[in-house]
């Protein structure tokens, strides 16, 4: 298995941040073929999407999600910015991984989706990504 773990600068601002050209970057730095690669994030407070992005979806995706878990006093974990107990609910919905098939050498994505960093944790402006690849 080949892995690297990247940072990525998300400032303090609710982000779909794209992945995308990333994961081509690893992968091709792997030398990869037909595999499977895992994006993780090592965070409670954030989640990998995969989804269209640059025609609103990104944008949609955090509204949606602000609905669903409004920044309100309501939340039991309570230690940070107001609201910030949401951001552990965040990967119940975005999970903290996307595993995506790996076709000689490249993403099997379809043609509008790309692989996503959601971060609505104000309070963490650097996170970690880790790209694993597993050869088939």
């Amino acid at each position: 298995m080949r892995t690297t773990e990247i940072e990525v600068e998300t400032g303090h601002r609710e982000v779909v941040h794209d992945l995308t050209d990333a994961c081509h970057w690893f992968l091709a730095d792997a030398g990869a073929g037909d595999g499977l690669l895992n994006v993780w994030v090592p965070h409670a407070t954030a989640g990998i999407a995969v989804l269209e992005t640059g025609a609103g979806s990104d944008e949609d995706l955090l509204a949606a999600l602000r609905e669903l878990l409004p920044k309100d006093g309501r939340w039991r974990h309570t230690h940070g910015s107001p609201g910030h107990g949401r951001d552990h609910v965040l990967p119940a919905l975005v999970p903290p991984y996307a595993n995506i098939p790996v076709l000689s050498g490249e993403l099997a994505l379809g043609t509008w989706q790309s692989v996503c960093l959601v971060d609505t944790n104000i309070d963490n402006p650097v996170r970690k990504v880790r790209f694993s690849y597993l050869p088939g």
